[in-house]
């Protein structure tokens, strides 16, 4: 939490010697062949710092979709700290017009593992153990769009210091089977958060909700 604070005023030079990115030329292929990718993972280690940082490692345009906050000045001062060094923050209500009107090739950034509020379309399958109600958003863009799935995992080197690696989970979105795309990258989160279980964001309430008449 004090890191997150952090992030309202560190420097882009602070920002690189901070927080790296181990393996960027993973997305050059895509790059290279006119097409945007998504970037799967978690609330784990420090996120905000991944927010300030990846933009200056990748070709691709750097994309977040966030949920506007009801408080103005933390929404503005949010948006603020984690774009101001090349990240595009994108509310949910703009994503389809953003996406239709932008020329960017994008690396659009989600943090697939909050707990899915009653309205919105869920993927049930094993998590740490428990039943459980994973957000079915990743699949559904890979879907409709064919964006390669990259896992990104982040890992803490020392106190302030983080590394951020990807891994190719699927390449071709269109020959995946139903849930296959959603299995793939919440399975790596759950393999990273058994790992170093202290890291991850215990606090959200995962599993508040529960599986009644529904079958997927």
């Amino acid at each position: 939490m004090v890191e997150s604070f952090k992030i309202f005023s560190i420097t882009e030079k602070e920002t690189k010697e901070r927080f790296k990115v181990t393996n960027p030329e993973i997305l050059k292929p895509y790059f290279d062949q006119g097409r945007s990718v998504l970037i799967a993972g978690g609330h784990y280690n420090n996120w905000e710092m991944l927010a300030v940082g990846i933009d200056s490692y990748i070709e691709h345009q750097s994309v977040a979709i966030y949920h506007r906050l009801g408080n103005k000045f933390m929404n503005d001062k949010a948006l603020e700290s984690r774009g101001k060094y090349g990240l595009k923050m994108v509310p949910r209500q703009e994503v389809k017009d953003y996406f239709a009107q932008t020329k960017d090739l994008t690396a659009t950034i989600f943090g697939a593992d909050q707990s899915p509020s009653i309205a919105k379309k869920v993927y049930w399958m094993q998590f740490l153990n428990q039943e459980t109600a994973v957000m079915f958003g990743v699949e559904k863009f890979a879907k409709e769009k064919n964006l390669p799935v990259i896992f990104g995992g982040i890992k803490k080197v020392k106190r302030g210091h983080y590394e951020f690696t990807m891994e190719v989970l699927i390449d071709d979105p269109s020959k995946a089977e139903y849930g296959e795309i959603t299995e793939a990258h919440v399975t790596r989160l759950e393999q990273q958060i058994i790992a170093d279980p202290q890291y991850w964001l215990w606090t959200h309430k995962r599993w508040k909700r529960k599986r009644k008449s529904e079958v997927t």
